[in-house]
């Protein structure tokens, strides 16, 4: 501990420095996110902080509010956390059997950040449906749940496309767009209670 603390320059810092550094890749990354261009800095420096607290952030807001959530028949929190990380399972295995060229790990940090857009949807929603009810809020989300899906296909396929040989590009994006579909379908359909 005291090596450690000498080595930074000032005893007694040795722990905001790696927490900073990890808080601003995971900044970084949101930022490569919300501004979808083609680069290597998301596959190259993967992490899976992001996507951890994207996750649980998501189960989290569409978790009911009601006490007795067992007959809402809304998703809970371990429903929605599986439905993610099973999911980005299953479309990086298929990226491997396809032949793709990108790691377990790159690939889950990929889809885990991509899933920013639809938080964020996930939070308009649940600001919108504070106002009534009715067939213009229901417009409203449906809009913003588009939009944002579309941000996570085209972000993802950013970062995606170019590690599938050419001829097979398609067969590694499709079970992507499913992923997203329905986790933007789980976002469009809750209602609080």
């Amino acid at each position: 501990m005291a090596k450690a603390a000498e080595s930074s320059g000032e005893p007694g810092t040795t722990w905001p420095r790696p927490l900073m550094r990890d808080l601003k890749a995971v900044g970084k990354k949101f930022m490569h996110v919300l501004y979808p261009r083609k680069s290597n800095t998301l596959l190259r420096d993967w992490d899976l902080w992001g996507p951890l607290i994207l996750c649980v952030t998501l189960a989290l807001m569409l978790q009911r509010s009601s006490v007795d959530s067992e007959k809402d028949g809304g998703p809970q929190f371990a429903e929605v956390f599986v439905i993610v990380w099973f999911g980005a399972v299953t479309i990086t295995l298929n990226s491997k059997l396809l032949g793709g060229n990108i790691s377990f790990f790159q690939s889950l940090c990929v889809l885990g950040y991509c899933i920013l857009p639809l938080t964020v949807a996930m939070l308009v929603c649940r600001l919108v449906l504070l106002a009534e009810q009715g067939p213009i809020n229901f417009m409203v989300r449906l809009f913003v749940v588009i939009v944002m899906f579309a941000w996570s296909i085209v972000a993802s396929t950013a970062f995606l496309a170019d590690s599938q040989p050419p001829n097979r590009k398609a067969l590694a994006i499709y079970p992507v767009f499913l992923f997203y579909f329905v986790i933007s379908w789980m976002i469009l359909t809750f209602t609080p209670q």
